[in-house]
Order: C-alpha cells, then sequence, then structure tokens
C-alpha cells in the first residue's frame, strides 16, 4: 500500500466552492430517535439537570407524554457535522459565522426527528461569500419542531 495518499481519504471527492451552491439544494442529516441515551449524553454535555428533562414522573405530573427535550437538544441535530455539507467544503470553508432557531413545538423522549438544512441566501463578496442555510428539524409526525438559519463563510474557486 505504498500509493496510499491520506489527502485523498475523503468522504466526497470533489470540493465545493461558493460558486458551486444553488438555493433550494438540501442537505439531508440522518434521522434521530430520542432515546434515553439522548437525553443522558445531552445532560452530560450541557450539565442541565432540570427535572423535565430527566424525571419522567415529574412530567407525567405536568400533563406530558414522556421527558421533554432541551431544546438545545434539539437544535444539537442540526450540526453540519453530522451531513455531507462540510466534506464538501473541506478545502474552501473559512468558518461557521452564526446560528438562530426557533423552538416551535416539543420533542418527547422516543420522538424520531429529521434534520435537514437547505440553501436559502448566497451572498457573494470579492474572494468569499457566506452561504446561509435554513436549518429544519420534523418529527414524525410531519411536525416542524425548529426552525433557523445557519451561515458559513465559503471561499470563492481560486483563479486558475
Amino acid at each position: 500500500m505504498a500509493d496510499f495518499d491520506p489527502t485523498t481519504h475523503r468522504m466526497v471527492s470533489e470540493q465545493r466552492w461558493f460558486e458551486d451552491f444553488v438555493l433550494g439544494e438540501r442537505f439531508v442529516i440522518p434521522s434521530r430517535t430520542q432515546t434515553s441515551a439522548v437525553f443522558a449524553a445531552f445532560q452530560t454535555a450541557s450539565g442541565d439537570t432540570h427535572p423535565i428533562h430527566y424525571d419522567v414522573e415529574y412530567c407525567h405530573a405536568r400533563g406530558m407524554p414522556d421527558l421533554l427535550a432541551h431544546g438545545f437538544q434539539t437544535l444539537v441535530h442540526t450540526a453540519p457535522g453530522a451531513g455531507l455539507f462540510p466534506y464538501l467544503v473541506e478545502e474552501s470553508l473559512v468558518g461557521f459565522l452564526e446560528q438562530s432557531s426557533r423552538f416551535l413545538k416539543p420533542v418527547y423522549a422516543g420522538d424520531t426527528i429529521y434534520p435537514a438544512l437547505e440553501v436559502i441566501e448566497l451572498v457573494p463578496g470579492r474572494t468569499t461569500g457566506v452561504v446561509t442555510l435554513r436549518s429544519t428539524v420534523f418529527n414524525q409526525r410531519k411536525e416542524l419542531v425548529l426552525e433557523g438559519t445557519q451561515k458559513f463563510l465559503v471561499r470563492r474557486r481560486p483563479s486558475s
């Protein structure tokens, strides 16, 4: 295996630049069921110990069917690295500029969520451009539970 080159070991072979993105293009992120392990991992990472997220009896006493996912627990599933977007821009990505989100409906333990990112705005600059992605999360009942935006600074294609 003397011919192995680690620079060619990529998830996607062709890199993309600002000019390669088109409005309406979608990047689906794998679905994820909100299991007790996901709740525990989020509690560990966030340090949030409010019983609404970790005590099912507390939730039942307040009329909820199960544990209520923290909004950030739902948001974390829109991380672009869970899908193909960052692999496409390994050479051109300058940085993650901002994100905003609105939490529209509750997500409970046992729900399966379906995150996606969609190109909604392309603002070119001289050497870079801003790619704005709309982030959405639907649940198994086809309800939109989260929507927001993420902005990335991406290099324009280098001149030959």
